[in-house]
């Protein structure tokens, strides 16, 4: 028996409801396969009353970040708990359990009532991991569920986002603006003392950062050159009305500050929004715009069409930056660009702590509106999905297929950031390096690029692995590229900020390419072929027995 209490009763709490129960316990993903001969007649009832819960929950597109968590947790995608102490790191190591046990593509999101911070219990909700699993991308965008096969939906998903597409561009719909009475992030107003961003839930994730750190804002910045932009940069709390401000270098916003400085500019006026929509989230944490051309970009439009309906916009209250009204919060402030402070470290992307900047950005409150009682999403970085990633995944698949023209699709898992796995139809000796190599030299981030035949699904890691085992041939098929660009956040760089890669040639070597003659088929594939019956009679007799269901969620509470 423990000496704390407080422990005895989170215990006690937790073992009168497991943690794999959702709602009441039946996989509302799985009602369909619940009405089975093995199924009681309980349990149809509930997966009845479950699908019609379903049902009733806002659907896509989504008019705030509250509307897709109700989805998401209608879903059984959802661990709701009453209090987490983060004074003891306890959500950050609850989410390393949960990747452990469940992998990053099938762990919940986490919603933590109230949170322990330096000390005091204060009110969230702080919600992590909240386009974790694969079905979130599927709920994001409308799509039905394949029941209990995360990447069957997520291939469902790509394949309506490659309809979005009007060439190579996802479409268009401009925002609209509202009146900030009708704005909830308008819900309350804070200036000049009034605001204490340390008395929200923002946590220090990590015991190595440096501090708490509201992590998941997106910064809208404007530059008569660039544009409007919002992205995704972590924001160090220093104060109850100052935020350190990181965009990496060539990024975007870090482009618009250092122009303004050249213009001779003192500071830039910013509006950091939290708690967006799942769309406009993934807009702001990912590579969906294209920043190549000169041609400036409006990131809200491109939200609107991938929503099919305009995004909501308001006005801020201290500068022009229109932000999405449904927000839960927006924090207004002004970058001084010649006062700087040291800023970091802070866990990042690749799993490991990231540098100490000795001088960084800064950010000078002047504002604060919020919803009553505002969400705070954290982002545990390098340790869960943080987006949806299907429509990348889409837009590389289309644009690259320029520069390799045989390319199927590519998949860059999140749980090993730097591995690429490109799929390609291979026509002729030496294309899979050369497919490779093309990719590795222009996108940073491809540092280990392994192609494989058109035969190896690149969402299976399992048969990825199995191809590099069987097919690859070191000494003929691997191709160093040396002294090339690095991310910035990559670990292994050197002193100059370079790496070398690896493109490593998995698939089937032709003759030319010192292979054999003839490659042996897969004792599969000829299982499927000659007798083709045999995966239907399993099915039918043993299917409802072997095959694997999806883990549900839901609330803990006494």
């Amino acid at each position: 028996m423990s000496n704390d209490p407080e422990l005895e009763q989170e215990k006690q709490t937790v073992s009168r409801r497991t943690m794999l129960a959702g709602g009441a316990g039946i996989a509302a993903l799985s009602a369909t396969q619940l009405v089975s001969g093995c199924a009681s007649s309980s349990n149809n009832a509930v997966a009845g009353s479950t699908t019609e819960a379903i049902r009733k929950v806002p659907g896509a597109p989504f008019d705030s970040f509250r509307d897709y968590i109700e989805a998401i947790e209608a879903h059984g995608l959802v661990l709701r708990l009453p209090r987490i102490d983060q004074d003891a790191y306890e959500l950050a190591a609850l989410m390393y359990r949960l990747t452990d046990e469940y992998g990053w593509y099938e762990a919940p999101c986490i919603i933590a009532e109230e949170i322990k911070i330096d000390g005091k219990w204060v009110k969230g909700p702080v919600i992590v991991n909240h386009m974790g699993h694969w079905f979130t991308e599927a709920i994001t965008f409308g799509v039905e569920l394949v029941p209990d096969d995360g990447v069957a939906t997520y291939r469902k998903t790509m394949k309506k986002l490659e309809g979005m597409l009007v060439d190579g561009e996802y479409p268009k719909i401009a925002p609209v603006e509202v009146a900030r009475e009708e704005a909830a992030c308008k819900e309350f107003v804070l200036r000049g003392e009034d605001i204490d961003l340390t008395r929200f839930a923002f946590i220090q994730s990590n015991p190595a950062d440096s501090r708490r750190y509201v992590n998941t804002g997106s910064s809208f910045t404007y530059g008569p050159v660039i544009g409007k932009n919002f992205g995704t940069y972590r924001c160090e709390l220093r104060g109850p009305r100052l935020l350190g401000f990181n965009p990496e270098p060539n990024q975007t916003a870090w482009r618009t500050l250092m122009a303004a400085k050249e213009r001779g500019e003192k500071s830039v006026r910013i509006s950091i929004a939290l708690g967006l929509d799942p769309v406009i989230w993934t807009i702001s944490s990912s590579r969906i715009v294209n920043r190549m051309s000169k041609e400036q970009v409006d990131e809200l439009a491109i939200a609107g069409g991938m929503r099919g309906e305009p995004v909501k916009v308001v006005r801020s209250e201290t500068n022009d930056h229109m932000v999405p009204a449904s927000a839960e919060m927006i924090i207004e402030g002004e970058v001084p660009l010649d006062d700087l402070m040291p800023e970091g470290p802070f866990g990042e992307m690749y799993g490991y702590l990231g540098d100490k900047r000795e001088t960084n950005f800064i950010v000078n409150v002047l504002a604060v509106t919020h919803r009553k009682n505002p969400w705070i999403l954290n982002q545990f970085t390098g340790a869960t999905r943080g987006y949806a990633t299907a429509p990348t995944a889409v837009l590389f698949n289309t644009s690259l297929r320029r520069l390799v023209p045989n390319l199927i699709e590519l998949h860059s898992p999140v749980d090993a950031t730097g591995l690429t796995y490109v799929r390609i139809k291979k026509t002729e000796p030496g294309e899979g390096l050369k497919a490779g190599q093309r990719l590795a030299s222009i996108i940073p981030i491809y540092k280990v690029v392994i192609v494989v035949d058109e035969d190896v699904d690149v969402l299976d890691t399992q048969q990825v692995n199995h191809a590099i085992g069987s097919r690859w041939m070191p000494k003929t098929a691997t191709k160093l590229v040396e002294n090339v660009r690095a991310m910035g956040l990559d670990p292994s760089r050197d002193a100059d900020g370079k790496v070398s890669k690896i493109v490593i040639d998995a698939t089937k070597q032709w003759p030319e390419e010192n292979g054999p003659e003839v490659f042996p088929r897969l004792n599969r594939t000829l299982l499927e072929e000659l007798a083709p019956e045999s995966f239907e009679l399993v099915d039918r007799k043993w299917g409802a027995i072997i095959k694997r269901k999806s883990r549900t969620f839901g609330p803990v509470s006494g």
